[in-house]
């Protein structure tokens, strides 16, 4: 039963996270950690992440914007490597109590300053790649403040999300090598669920795909804003 409420996060998350461009992740991480150890989570997402940010390229094939992929690539694979080796050694209550107080952090910027606009611009990439690439190491969660850097360069909303999956691609392949590499396995039930839950995210993407063009991003902004800010205060009064 546990495998099958993880699948339907993973099409809910994989749907919504496509359109807004959030991400599947900064779903599927908060109410995965109130059930298993941090890490773990990371861990399990992060793959599952990959093959969704596969799924945006090859379903959204207007044209990926390789200047702002090398521009967020070039500083956000450096700063995704050192967000997942602090995570590894990190304090699990520690780390699970600075996820909830970013989480609610942001949660309360979308709600109270969702007008605010980055300015588009070679620096403005270089520090959305490597602020959304500390932050998808360290927490599983980097989609979120990309979405904020990258709307600035006002892509078409086919390019966005391209261009998205692309840089997400590139964060994802690093973190997973270097929880790899620092010892994190899955147990095996979860191991053998994801044979359900990489066919189910593509599912996600597909109905993403249909409903991209019809429903105002900030229609899901204002839900999921009110969603990330109660997980991270239960995450931040945690016992």
């Amino acid at each position: 039963m546990e495998i099958l409420y993880i699948a339907l996060l993973t099409l809910i998350a994989a749907t919504i996270g496509t359109i807004t461009g959030f991400g599947t992740s900064t779903l599927m991480i908060p109410v995965l950690l109130l059930f298993f150890p941090p890490v773990e989570a990371l861990f399990l997402v992060a793959i599952i992440h990959w093959f969704g940010n596969v799924w945006r390229v090859a379903l959204f094939p207007a044209g990926i914007h390789w200047r702002l992929v090398l521009l967020f690539g070039a500083t956000g694979l450096a700063t995704s490597i050192w967000g997942a080796s602090i995570s590894l050694g990190a304090n699990e209550l520690l780390l699970l109590r600075l996820l909830g107080a970013f989480l609610a952090s942001y949660a309360l910027f979308l709600m109270f300053w969702s007008t605010f606009k980055v300015p588009a611009g070679n620096l403005s990439a270089l520090s959305g790649g490597a602020l959304s690439g500390f932050f998808a190491g360290l927490f599983g969660i980097g989609g979120a403040i990309r979405s904020m850097f990258l709307t600035a360069f006002d892509l078409p909303k086919a390019v966005y999300i391209a261009t998205g999956g692309a840089i997400g691609l590139l964060v994802d392949s690093t973190r997973i090598i270097t929880y790899l590499t620092g010892g994190t396995t899955l147990p095996k039930e979860l191991g053998y669920g994801l044979l359900l839950f990489i066919p189910i995210s593509f599912m996600g993407a597909q109905i993403a795909k249909r409903m991209v063009d019809k429903i105002p991003q900030n229609k899901f902004r204002v839900v999921v804003a009110v969603f990330l800010l109660a997980i991270g205060l239960k995450l931040i009064v945690l016992p």
